[in-house]
């Protein structure tokens, strides 16, 4: 596609991406907004009835399959295939406190909010990945590769990951889980779990933040991810 080497180099890896949050997005969506579940209207939901050994929906499981399998698959990514970047360490930290989320909530049949946290985590990368990657074949950056970030990551990733996470899951998991199931095992467990992923969330906003920052200043001429270093094939030091 005539792509400059450091726009070559992270495709496969953006391309991956964007087709399996796609995918990911897409069956999310349609347990919480195509089938009986209502997790995302009403979270608490996913307490009702709740008891220990319960079998987990087969639909369920399946979402749990493509999530732990895709983490699973990203710890050695992240360490070995994709390019470094200054959150790289933050990132693998992220996938093995997801997997790890992921794997005992299913051991315990304790999915909080998982429909919804899946999806809103989906969309969100099917926006970062699709951002950037928008780029033009010379390498300058295409007008709707330009216009995206600043106008769908920022308030995309606010939205999903800082505004609904808390809303939806944090409020059933923390809130809804004792008072429905008193005595709830693995509590603190995953709430602690859940709470890291929400600093690592605010975290990554602030790199959107910085972005969105550098571009209305007019300190950007193209699409850069400031999560890079500046020496483009500097990976690990």
């Amino acid at each position: 596609c005539n792509l400059q080497p450091k726009d070559a180099a992270k495709m496969p890896e953006s391309a991956w991406k964007l087709f399996f949050y796609t995918l990911s997005w897409s069956y999310g969506a349609y347990l919480l907004f195509f089938t009986d579940y209502t997790f995302f209207h009403d979270p608490p939901s996913v307490f009702y009835g709740w008891r220990k050994g319960m079998e987990v929906p087969t639909d369920i499981a399946v979402a749990y399959l493509l999530q732990c399998s895709f983490y699973g698959h990203s710890i050695y990514a992240t360490a070995y295939m994709d390019t470094w970047r200054k959150d790289s360490v933050v990132m693998l930290l992220h996938h093995v406190v997801t997997l790890t989320l992921i794997a005992f909530s299913y051991a315990f049949s304790q999915a909080p909010g998982a429909g919804t946290a899946m999806c809103g985590g989906g969309w969100w990368g099917v926006l970062g990945t699709r951002g950037r990657a928008g780029r033009s074949r010379s390498g300058s950056p295409s007008p709707r590769g330009l216009w995206i970030p600043p106008c769908s990551l920022c308030p995309g990733r606010f939205w999903f990951r800082l505004y609904w996470f808390p809303l939806k899951v944090l409020y059933a998991t923390c809130h809804s889980s004792l008072q429905l199931v008193p005595n709830i095992p693995f509590y603190f467990f995953f709430n602690i779990l859940l709470f890291i992923l929400t600093l690592m969330n605010i975290y990554w906003f602030l790199y959107i933040v910085l972005f969105v920052a550098k571009v209305l200043m007019g300190q950007m001429q193209e699409v850069n991810d400031v999560r890079e270093y500046d020496v483009v094939d500097s990976r690990r030091s």
